[in-house]
């Protein structure tokens, strides 16, 4: 292709609204333009991207034997109903009404579709197992679409579905998608991990996250770099530091005090002079209607996410002043939970063994010291608290890391949520009813343009891995008016083309700089630059990652370069 004759609109300066790198720089360098809030136009560059990172994903998945489909974008809301996610997915989905007044929705993931098509077609354990997969465009009503590419209303996904016989067929099914997963994102360049996850409103039993660190990400992980324990921050467990000042010793009495206008954590510390590790945190929460009273050390944060399945699943919300006043007789600041009855408690796990220390009174302007765990109060224990800077690994000890991350694709053991509740039976080997057990795994195709974005930008733009890239190499005359120097870019470019390289001719009459700054803006890994060295028969090739050049015979350029890329393939390649 002849940049002349292409349209790649790239921009000297940031757009206003973006913030996040990859943001910044797919709008600079021409490869997105925004139709409105979380839905964009992909131009040239970026289509090309995602055919190349689209033909791995097909390329991983075809050899797990996975069969491609395509399915609807619009769903009748009968079959959400059935699976019981038409309410729980809430504002989050697209709903419309046809011409028959007929409820439908834009598909968010497809686990009632495929379940439908499995429940009308698959009669017999004979069929079992099944992998079907499609890359297809779905939809998310996101409240506030933001990060450019990385939280988005209209986006492409790849999303496959499994049907076995038992819970051995699906370890087998997840860990074929585990290791196609690993293999997908080694060939697009990322640098990630995977990482144990919550399979939040989908369902089922395990899950895993495939994340890349970057200061964009939307999600934290905590990784331990001596064992390799990994999870993100709503699934992760760990040691907690110690608390910052010894407990009083003794078998002390609860002992009410004043406490005037003291309402946060941050405030009793500085009241009593004893740090917030010293306090017991007294949230109240709603499962389903009932009070539940969480109880954490001062300085720790709830996870939601472990609190909900301490209870079963059960959503659950944060109670409102009124009915905090109604059940515990105070306001938010002064809570505790001696005394207590009739509200089911549960405490986290750090303050197990804990004495003496500071909690709410249940009386505004008043709280409690020398209140001392299991015998001041009794609860349920459970981890509940979110992993904090400066907590160890469970496994092995050692200091915990935790950083913002970028999720790239999520695996899934759903069981037997949707074949159970949407009717799906085979008949098995003694002609009984089984129910199959289902697994679903997703990536985000555009997730991994913009994790590589991130993890490869510099302050002259992308540095894209060279399988997910829009070119490979971009052939470069210094000089459009002198004729030899066009003659031989063209002749690189016709032969780099004909040994196999998704080679760009810029053909512009444009100075040198220019050209040189929008081939590093657009990400090419490799230029292959035509100069004056050309009148001693020798070019330039440069890198874009590493920014080295060295200098060639015309003659070889192409040889040369093809050799480096076959070596750049190479090493993206998987080592099982």
């Amino acid at each position: 292709m002849r940049w002349s004759q292409l349209f790649i609109p790239t921009l000297r300066e940031d757009p206003a609204e973006a913030e996040v790198v990859s943001h910044k720089l797919l709008v600079r360098a021409g490869y997105i333009r925004q139709l409105a809030a979380g839905i964009y136009s992909y131009l040239l560059l970026a289509q090309r991207s995602f055919n190349k990172i689209v033909r791995v994903v097909r390329e991983e998945m075809d050899a797990i034997g996975a069969q491609e489909m395509l399915l609807p974008a619009l769903h009748p809301a009968e079959l959400w109903q059935e699976s019981g996610r038409w309410d729980v997915m809430g504002d989050d989905m697209f709903r419309l009404k046809d011409r028959g007044d007929r409820q439908l929705c834009l598909g968010m993931t497809h686990e009632e579709v495929m379940t439908a098509i499995a429940r009308g077609e698959l009669r017999s354990y004979k069929q079992l197992p099944q992998i079907w997969y499609q890359i297809q465009t779905k939809f998310r009503d996101e409240p506030r679409p933001r990060s450019g590419l990385i939280r988005v209303r209209q986006f492409l996904m790849k999303d496959s579905y499994s049907f076995d016989l038992d819970a051995a067929g699906l370890d087998i099914a997840y860990q074929k998608h585990y290791r196609a997963y690993c293999r997908i994102f080694q060939r697009c360049g990322l640098k990630f991990v995977a990482v144990e996850a919550h399979s939040g409103a989908m369902g089922g039993s395990q899950s895993h996250e495939f994340m890349v660190r970057a200061d964009a990400g939307e999600d934290w992980v905590v990784l331990c770099p001596h064992c390799g324990y990994a999870a993100n921050l709503e699934k992760a467990v760990s040691l907690p530091s110690p608390p910052l000042a010894e407990d009083p010793e003794g078998e002390l009495t609860p002992e009410p005090f004043p406490t005037p206008g003291v309402r946060t954590i941050a405030e009793v510390a500085e009241f009593t002079g004893l740090p917030e590790t010293s306090q017991i945190k007294s949230l109240v929460m709603v499962a389903e209607g009932a009070p539940v009273l969480v109880l954490l050390r001062g300085d720790h944060q709830l996870s939601e996410t472990k609190l909900s399945e301490a209870l079963g699943g059960r959503p659950i919300r944060p109670a409102h002043p009124d009915e905090m006043r109604e059940w515990l007789g105070a306001d938010a600041g002064s809570l505790g939970p001696v005394g207590v009855a009739d509200m089911t408690i549960l405490a986290d796990l750090a303050l197990r063994g804990r004495r003496n220390m500071i909690c709410g009174a249940n009386r505004d302007g008043y709280h409690l010291r020398h209140v001392t765990p299991e015998e001041d109060f009794q609860a349920a224990w459970h981890d509940l608290r979110q992993v904090a800077p400066g907590d160890r690994c469970t496994r092995c000890g050692g200091p915990l890391d935790m950083g913002r991350a970028i999720e790239v694709g999520h695996i899934f053991k759903l069981g037997y949520k949707y074949s159970a509740s949407m009717g799906l039976r085979v008949t098995g080997p003694k002609g009984e009813e089984i129910t199959p057990i289902m697994g679903s795994y997703g990536i985000g195709i555009e997730r991994i343009l913009c994790a590589a974005v991130e993890l490869y930008a510099d302050e002259d733009g992308m540095a894209l891995p060279v399988s997910i890239a829009p070119f490979e190499v971009i052939v470069t005359p210094v000089n459009n008016s002198d004729p030899e120097q066009m003659a031989a870019a063209r002749s690189l470019y016709d032969k780099a083309r004909a040994a196999g390289l998704d080679a760009l001719l810029d053909d512009r009459d444009e100075r040198p700089g220019v050209k040189f700054k929008d081939a590093d803006l657009i990400g090419v890994p490799y230029r292959i630059t035509v100069g004056k060295k050309l009148a001693g028969g020798r070019v330039e090739i440069y890198e874009r990652r590493s920014r080295q050049s060295h200098e060639v015979e015309l003659d070889r350029a192409v040889t040369v370069l093809a050799e480096t890329i076959r070596e750049a393939y190479r090493n993206l390649q998987p080592r099982d």
